[in-house]
């Protein structure tokens, strides 16, 4: 039996029940009408995992799909599926995927934002994302991303861009906010967009994933096929990817990184790989590229930029996860003295060590970096023997004299040693100083050293989540209903196409006259009379009547001739 996946305490709280029953007709048939234009224009163009993996990840064409039965359906392939509430942070998101959970957005769009949503939403995730899973190949790729990604290092003034941008999504998603508001919002998003000025490595992590996950072609240059789930749920674009209009680029790391993209926008161009290895080996290349690999300085310094939580691995194999505000450096230039604010904890090898939780470093850590003086061999390395010789005795006072100037004087009060390695030295009645200024003072309390002769790693989020994290879980609101008569409309049309009718007309023609009298603008339930009679009873007075609304409602605007157009050629 296949083990179904369960999400880790800490990424709950950016998960929601995503309460089934309270879907409406209308959600249903939202669902419906874009699934039924995505097959039927993607079945020949989608890769081939596409169509089979609709079924196997418990995918109806007819109605939104149960996120728990697409966990245990996605099983087989290594994955599951959790519900999440809109927008969360990259970091979390990718580490969903990293630990082969599909986070799957609770919400989906409204009627009016059929062609396109200003938020995420399940039509997006579900459809989009989850079919193509069933591929190894694609799916290890994913995964891997996954990992990439969660380690990427934003700047704070992208965690803050990334707020607004929720923010103001949302206010327009949920249609409820007056214009002032959406204005604000908007302006706040553009206030935030124009501090950011570097490229950051979260950024580079969205192109990429943007330009394959989202919106990449796979296999032949001239006749490719489509994966991204971007275009795989886009009632519009997924049509278009493989026009002429769309100029098809062969895939290259540093071309994509390199790419911007406009999220409001048709893409102009499309990047096509050759297959999901070449993904895959791309990836990792890309992964030597960033701090959790390089380490040093430079990783450092991007992990103050951020602002948010980052852990930093000393060479040691010592985990130090905080907000990292402050790097002390010496005259050449590098980290001798690392800094933290706020809640800190350490760990080895992604555990919390004993003793070292946020509570024991609620109010920040500081540690230097690099080799004692005149030793030859980096404080890690050495055995019990060549630290006693250096006067480094559990219960005995001791001085450190790094190469940088750091000086360290008190109590060894504890050596924490990991597979033969010393990561920590716990210090009583100690002061740290760098020249004159004083880094620690003995009335602070235990001075616990982390111990290292560089920084191998830096990498956003903790070492061990699970501890560092608070685990807390958020209520999910229940959704209002939404236009109860005009759903009940679509309800009735609904159990009708479901169970079937002798006297499908006579059973039409009331819904069909309280469209005409209280709903002139629907076109959605108008399509779906019109194909249920087209489909059951071709020479029904009825249909006629149905086709004329509908190619008066096209007559709208431009969308609407669209998305009528589209249905109806279906129909």
């Amino acid at each position: 039996m296949v083990e179904k996946k369960v999400v880790p305490k800490h990424l709950r709280k950016y998960t929601a029940e995503q309460h089934y029953d309270y879907y409406s007709a209308i959600n249903h048939s939202v669902w419906r009408y874009v699934m039924r234009q995505n097959h039927h224009l993607l079945k020949d163009t989608a890769h081939e995992a596409y169509t089979d993996g609709l079924k196997a990840s418990s995918i109806s064409i007819e109605k939104i799909p149960n996120v728990d039965e697409m966990n245990e359906s996605l099983a087989p392939f290594g994955w599951g599926a959790a519900t999440i509430d809109g927008f969360i942070p990259g970091v979390a998101f990718f580490e969903f995927q990293a630990k082969g959970i599909l986070p799957v957005v609770n919400e989906i769009r409204k009627l009016e934002n059929v062609l396109y949503t200003p938020a995420p939403d399940i039509i997006h995730e579900a459809a989009g994302h989850a079919p193509i899973l069933a591929d190894p190949e694609y799916s290890a790729f994913v995964k891997r991303f996954g990992e990439i990604g969660m380690k990427a290092l934003a700047t704070k003034e992208e965690h803050d861009h990334f707020e607004a941008v929720r923010t103001y999504s949302n206010l327009l998603e949920k249609g409820d906010a007056t214009e002032d508001q959406i204005e604000a919002a908007k302006q706040k998003v553009n206030e935030c967009e124009g501090k950011i000025t570097d490229l950051s490595e979260a950024q580079i992590v969205g192109r990429f994933y943007w330009w394959t996950v989202e919106f990449g072609l796979v296999g032949d240059l001239d006749d490719p096929k489509i994966y991204g789930a971007g275009l795989l749920s886009s009632v519009g674009e997924g049509a278009n990817a493989l026009s002429d209009q769309v100029e098809k680029i062969p895939f290259d790391m540093e071309k994509v990184i390199n790419t911007g993209f406009d999220i409001t926008k048709p893409q102009p161009h499309l990047f096509v790989c050759k297959d999901f290895k070449q993904l895959l080996d791309a990836a990792e290349e890309f992964a030597k590229t960033m701090s959790f690999v390089k380490g040093g300085t430079e990783s450092l310094d991007k992990a103050v930029r951020s602002a948010n939580t980052a852990t930093a691995v000393y060479s040691s194999g010592l985990q130090v996860t905080g907000v990292f505000n402050e790097i002390l450096k010496d005259e050449h230039g590098e980290a001798k003295y690392l800094k933290t604010n706020g809640k800190t904890a350490l760990a080895v090898d992604d555990q919390q060590l004993e003793g070292h939780s946020t509570d024991t470093h609620a109010d920040g850590f500081g540690s230097p970096i690099g080799w004692l003086k005149g030793i030859e061999s980096p404080l890690e390395d050495l055995t019990e023997s060549e630290l006693s010789d250096l006067g480094i005795i559990t219960g005995e006072r001791a001085e450190l004299i790094f190469e940088s100037g750091v000086q360290v004087s008190g109590q060894v009060n504890e050596i924490v040693r990991h597979q033969d390695k010393v990561i920590l030295i716990s210090f009583t009645d100690c002061s740290v100083k760098d020249g004159d200024d004083i880094l620690f003072a003995p009335e602070w309390g235990t001075f616990d050293m982390a111990v290292g002769s560089e920084i191998l790693s830096v990498f956003a989020g903790a070492a061990d989540g699970e501890n560092y994290h608070t685990a807390e879980e958020q209520e999910t609101p229940i959704p209002e209903p939404e236009q109860l008569e005009l759903n009940e409309l679509y309800s009735q049309v609904r159990t009708i196409r479901e169970n079937g009718t002798t006297d499908l007309q006579n059973q039409l023609e009331p819904i069909a006259k309280e469209l005409q009298d209280k709903h002139q603008k629907d076109w959605l339930l108008r399509l779906e009379i019109f194909e249920l009679l087209k489909n059951n009873s071709p020479h029904s007075s009825l249909i006629d009547r149905v086709k004329t609304e509908l190619e008066s409602l096209k007559n709208e605007n431009e969308e609407f001739e669209t998305l009528i157009e589209r249905g109806l050629k279906i129909a």
